[in-house]
């Protein structure tokens, strides 16, 4: 066996949601600074019990693979159940939600080994200024943090805490910087985007926000919205959906459920006629929008009625990209004391639903088979168009830049192209 040698630069291994993408750019950056060379800092999320078993065993690798290197595990997992990693002789250091922006966090020798304090004790979400995103050829703006409201699945507000803004101010100067750097499209990113501004002065909205950086900053081309909660889309963004081209005609509904008694027992904040109602809006005002949608299978004391209602709604809304999620309990949330649905069950509901998402993604890409489409390359033959639908190019192209291209072919997966003729 040859010699392992240690790590040139801090590697982060990063799991879950856009915003934990967006801050491991910001720990890698402390972590350089403070000359944290042979480290790694796995930062983990908390949504599932699968992935907090991932990041486990992304510690127990880490420390086979590099076994000088010094381990720091953080994110919402270690957040919200620091003594699972606390009990890893693998782990070096745990940091919290919190503590893992702070720059003094890395490099010196820190006296305590877990370092996670009160996430709720949090009031405002600091700007961080990054210069990129490592093997990315599009960037998140992180817009907001936690969550006020407390659905009764999710342990999330937990670990993120409340629900906190970035100042517009703090967005576009990362922004600018972002587009000096070579970015062109941005995604925007938090835990519950759509109740941006409530805690800043004047109560900007997520739209109000939206419009003001797209006229700070030209520079954008492409503009995405992350999950969206189909019943808080203010008028400001309404209005962008129907007139901005900057602004992606791809949208993605945070769904959960499409069964009213699901909804209801969820504490979700809509209802089912609710997601139908948006669809519907957005698709007037924006003829080609697409949407995506996240969804749990198998919610306890979910029905066979009641999980073929969200069957019927994810077919007739057409939704393309389907997110699903088997039904995960998480200790301290009130749907863990439900009556559960049996795991069998939850998989073959979701199996379910993944097969018309499918089917739905499917048909769509036929749709666009001899089309010119606009290609965000990701790497050097592959992209996204601008409903974010996954491209393979014929010929190599520069990660970063877009391309129009035509559309040859489709596997009912992915779509083909070639140069236009």
């Amino acid at each position: 066996m040859g010699e392992i040698k240690p790590l040139a630069i801090p590697e982060v291994i990063t799991f879950g949601c856009r915003l934990n993408t967006y801050e491991s750019e910001v720990m890698r950056g402390h972590a350089t600074a403070a000359g944290m060379n042979n480290a790694i800092i796995i930062n983990s999320c908390a949504v599932t019990n699968e992935a907090e078993r991932q990041a486990r065993q992304a510690v127990r690798k880490a420390r086979r693979d590099h076994p000088e290197a010094k381990i720091i595990v953080t994110g919402c997992a270690a957040q919200t159940n620091p003594d699972q990693f606390a009990k890893m002789p693998e782990v070096d250091q745990i940091l919290g939600n919190l503590e893992k922006l702070e720059p003094h966090s890395f490099g010196l020798e820190q006296s305590e080994r877990v370092q996670v304090n009160d996430i709720m004790s949090a009031k405002e979400t600091a700007g961080h200024l990054i210069e990129g995103f490592d093997g990315r050829a599009r960037a998140f703006l992180q817009i907001q943090n936690g969550c006020d409201h407390r659905c009764t699945f999710c342990i999330i507000p937990y670990g993120r805490g409340n629900s906190r803004s970035v100042p517009l101010g703090a967005i576009v100067e990362q922004a600018r910087a972002l587009t000096q750097n070579g970015y062109k499209e941005f995604v925007l990113t938090g835990v519950d985007i759509t109740a941006y501004g409530e805690d800043l002065p004047g109560r900007p909205t997520l739209g109000q926000m939206c419009r003001r950086l797209l006229n700070a900053v030209p520079q954008i081309e492409r503009l995405r919205l992350s999950s969206l909660d189909p019943v808080e889309v203010d008028d400001d963004l309404w209005r962008l959906i129907e007139s901005e081209p900057r602004l992606m005609p791809h949208l993605h509904i945070s769904l959960q459920a499409g069964d009213d008694m699901v909804l209801k027992r969820m504490k979700r904040r809509h209802l089912r006629k609710d997601v139908y109602d948006f669809v519907e809006k957005a698709r007037k005002l924006r003829p080609e929008v697409v949407f995506g949608a996240d969804i749990i299978a198998g919610f306890p004391t979910e029905s066979d009625e009641m999980a073929e209602n969200s069957v019927r709604l994810i077919e007739e809304c057409n939704i393309v990209y389907l997110h699903v999620f088997p039904y995960s309990a998480r200790p301290g949330t009130p749907a863990a004391k439900m009556p559960q649905v049996p795991g069998d069950i939850r998989k073959t509901r979701a199996a379910a639903l993944r097969q018309v998402g499918e089917l739905n993604l499917s048909r769509f890409l036929e749709t666009l088979v001899g089309t010119k489409q606009s290609i965000l390359v990701e790497n050097e033959t592959t992209g996204r168009t601008l409903h974010y639908a996954p491209v393979n190019l014929d010929f190599p192209a520069n990660g970063g830049d877009i391309v129009d291209v035509r559309i040859t072919d489709t596997d009912g997966r992915k779509l083909f192209a070639g140069h236009l003729e």
